[in-house]
């Protein structure tokens, strides 16, 4: 296997997060942080599942993934759709027979004035950003009990905490309901050992992502965004979130269930 991604303090001892042989699934695992969650799950050993819509992105996530060494299964699906989360999850149970972990990742935005979103607006990122994961996680829950528990991790966002601006009121209330979902759900499900959680991320940049395309298009205007917004004086990276997610997935995080983890070099403001 190829060096952990999950870097430990200089000095440290190396870590085992212990996910060896786990079978893992990722939602929209062929790019962004889903890919890079799945890329650090897999530099732990666990085995993985990974879905997206495209032909094309799943070829190609799932021939880096198999070069750094990890067993992949690839799922063409699109799990906003009604039936799209039972697509994957038949997979794994049919490969692997078994599920540890489901990394909730698959998510987007439609900005726009609150007086001038429609209906239609808002029911497509809420099948999107909270039914594909909700889904997803029903279905995954029964096999996670039959193999004595499990993990599962939403991707919601720095403005799922607090107020994300003009223009995100679909975005913000998208993403505050998984961190809300998530914490009912750790309650009801403590008792199969199935803890779960959601990571926050801030602005982090990676190739291809909203922020990589603006730090292209405005460097001067991204960089004063940095500047005033970023107290680390600069983007996370793809990598510093999938360490995150990888280890609220591990049994190194056993206490910890029901959370979300702010994962934005202290970008955002709130208190809890």
């Amino acid at each position: 296997m190829p060096a952990r991604l999950f870097t430990p303090h200089p000095g440290a001892d190396p870590v085992d997060l212990g996910l060896k042989g786990k079978v893992a699934a990722v939602t929209g695992g062929s790019r962004g942080l889903g890919f890079y969650s799945a890329r650090a799950l897999a530099a732990e050993g666990a085995r993985l599942a990974i879905c997206a819509r495209g032909e094309e992105g799943l070829a190609a996530a799932a021939e880096t993934l198999r070069g750094d060494g990890a067993e992949v299964l690839t799922v063409r699906c699109d799990v906003a759709e009604e039936g799209g989360a039972a697509v994957l999850v038949d997979a794994v149970r049919e490969r692997y027979g078994a599920l540890d972990v489901l990394v909730n990742n698959v998510g987007g935005n439609r900005r726009g004035r609150f007086e001038e979103t429609s209906d239609e607006d808002w029911l497509d990122i809420i099948q999107l950003n909270v039914l594909s994961g909700f889904r997803a996680a029903r279905l995954a829950i029964p096999l996670m009990r039959e193999g004595g528990g499990g993990s599962i991790v939403f991707v919601s966002s720095v403005f799922g905490r607090e107020k994300g601006g003009p223009g995100l009121s679909i975005y913000n209330t998208t993403k505050t309901a998984l961190i809300s979902a998530a914490g009912i759900m750790a309650l009801e499900l403590a008792k199969d050992g199935i803890r779960v959680n959601c990571v926050a991320p801030g602005s982090i940049q990676f190739p291809g992502g909203s922020w990589d395309k603006r730090v292209k298009a405005d460097p001067e205007g991204m960089r004063a965004f940095v500047r005033a917004n970023l107290p680390l004086g600069r983007f996370g990276r793809g990598e510093e979130v999938g360490d995150v997610v990888t280890f609220l997935a591990s049994e190194r995080a056993s206490l910890i269930t029901g959370a979300c983890i702010a994962v934005d070099g202290a970008q955002g403001r709130s208190l809890v």
